[in-house]
């Protein structure tokens, strides 16, 4: 059997004549071609007539237009192959017209002329219009608006579409009059802009939904650390309670003893137990509130009370050392992992001119755990011992102090 086809040995695809595979070896320099007596596919689409050389080119037509039924053609436009190599004088129109004598006669479809000049004055090309026109069935001119919306990003968009020159094409549907025109166009335009604004609410929506679930979270956690910071306060009150407790009952025990041993010397006899026992009202009466221990919060708000009152004359340099405390602080605070923000100089010139040379700079970070180390060259607030709650309150005191200008005046 006579080849039908040139199949090039370098990527196996199949070419109908010599033209096109000295195009296809200008293309991607493959020069190994043979004769083969497979045809090539010709595949046509039912619905607009296309034809597609190959299954490929048929899944990204169904892709592009949603056709899918396909009539194949290929025993129809099998021919022997001529391997007659075009004369060197011959023209491209010369080689273009000997392969349309091989193949079919491919024509431009023909279109509704007034849709057509419509979707021109509208800016679209006249080859995207075309083919606009013929893949939506010459629906009107909504339907190729779509079609061109929805394959702009075709890359055969602005191409002339060709279809054989026997295909059979269904009259067109009669055109738009032009008030129907500018009523459709308007009508197109109100979609657009109505699909746009619903678009942005719905962002807007997302947006504002998004926002109050960051807010609940946040007032949450606000609301777990406040909780947590209170069951601390009562269990360090209560440890308080229960130190003081046995504080009492061990200088009791000491009384006790030292009764007796005076008891003893004096050669009196011990004292009954049912006498030495204090009866409740006694008890009562001579028993006082013990003085409660002041805490963290008040040690460091006496603490700035004192550096003010040291320095009353000073309020710019008292201003600048409390936003000084306040970096320190909030520095730690935000970054407990990072010994930088928990290591400080002692004989930095900075350090000394804004915090160092006032009385009750170093101690108000004392208080908040920072420690002496390397002979007093550094204060230092180990890991372990960073107390984010103690950071917090200090950090509230010290803006407190700020923010109120009659802050140690009384």
């Amino acid at each position: 059997m006579a080849g039908v086809s040139l199949k090039c040995g370098d990527c196996g695809a199949l070419l109908k004549s010599v033209e096109e595979a000295q195009e296809h070896a200008e293309l991607t320099s493959h020069s190994n071609f043979s004769e083969s007596t497979e045809p090539v596919l010709n595949l046509v689409c039912s619905a607009c007539s296309k034809p597609c050389r190959s299954k490929t080119e048929s899944d990204l037509h169904t892709k592009r237009t949603g056709h899918t039924e396909f009539v194949d053609k290929t025993s129809e436009a099998i021919k022997p192959i001529s391997l007659e190599v075009p004369k060197a004088g011959a023209t491209a129109e010369d080689s273009v017209t000997a392969t349309i004598s091989q193949d079919e006669e491919m024509v431009v479809p023909e279109v509704e002329k007034k849709i057509l000049e419509e979707l021109e004055s509208m800016g679209f090309s006249a080859a995207r219009a075309t083919r606009a026109l013929h893949y939506s069935g010459n629906a009107g001119l909504e339907a190729a608006v779509t079609w061109i919306v929805e394959h702009e990003n075709d890359p055969d968009i602005d191409q002339m579409p060709l279809v054989p020159a026997n295909t059979k094409v269904e009259a067109p549907k009669p055109s738009l009059t032009p008030e129907e025109l500018k009523a459709k166009q308007q009508e197109l335009r109100e979609r657009a802009r109505k699909k746009k604004e619903e678009e942005e609410k719905r962002t807007e929506r997302e947006k504002e939904k998004e926002r109050i679930r960051i807010g609940k979270e946040l007032l949450e956690a606000k609301r777990i650390e406040e909780d947590n910071e209170r069951k601390r306060i009562l269990a360090l009150r209560k440890a308080e309670k229960e130190e003081e407790r046995r504080a009492r009952e061990k200088i009791k025990q000491k009384l006790e003893e030292d009764k007796a041993e005076r008891r003893r010397r004096l050669g009196l006899p011990p004292e009954e137990p049912s006498v030495s026992k204090p009866s409740p009202v006694v008890e009562e009466k001579k028993s006082f509130l013990p003085v409660r221990p002041a805490t963290k919060a008040e040690q460091m708000r006496e603490c700035l009370r004192s550096l003010k009152q040291n320095h009353k004359e000073e309020d710019a340099r008292v201003k600048k050392a409390f936003q000084t405390l306040l970096t320190y602080v909030g520095n730690v605070a935000r970054n407990p992992d990072e010994e930088k923000f928990r290591k400080i100089r002692l004989t930095n010139q900075s350090f000394q001119e804004r915090v160092g040379a006032l009385k009750g700079g170093i101690e108000f970070l004392e208080i908040c755990g920072f420690e002496k180390i390397d002979g007093g060259e550094f204060l230092f607030l180990p890991r372990d011992k960073v107390d984010t709650a103690v950071l917090n309150s200090a950090g509230s005191e010290l803006d407190s102090a700020i923010k109120n200008p009659f802050f140690g005046v009384l």
